[in-house]
């Protein structure tokens, strides 16, 4: 299994981006998918989480509500993060993360490579 993540860059503060990560290989099923991110010096952190089923459950950090939505295209295995109203202090490498259940019925959690988000003031 290999998630692939994309959309990060060089913002101006109040700036807009787009996330995207994809799921591939040999899924049968995605539970939750979820966004993380760490910033230079500091500890790996929940940015926002969505469960899988119709619509979807969302949890975010305390910190990102209002300007941050996560989504999921359950079809291509893919979430996404918009980010909007972007903070200097959002700039870290955002990680996703997919809860997988494989096709020979093993369980775990996958990660992507990471995708440098910097919001400049």
């Amino acid at each position: 299994v290999q998630l692939q993540a994309s959309g990060g860059g060089l913002v101006q503060a109040g700036g807009s981006l787009r996330l995207s990560c994809v799921a591939s290989g040999s899924i049968f099923s995605i539970n939750a998918m979820g966004w993380y991110r760490q910033a230079p010096g500091k500890e790996r952190e929940l940015v926002a989480v969505i469960t899988s089923g119709s619509g979807g459950s969302t949890k975010y950090a305390d910190s990102v509500k209002g300007r941050i939505t996560i989504s999921r295209d359950y079809g291509k295995n893919t979430v996404y993060l918009q980010m909007n109203s972007l903070k200097p202090e959002d700039t870290a490498v955002y990680y996703c993360k997919a809860e997988v259940l494989t096709t020979d019925w093993r369980r775990g959690d996958y990660w992507g490579q990471g995708t440098l988000v910097t919001v400049s003031s």
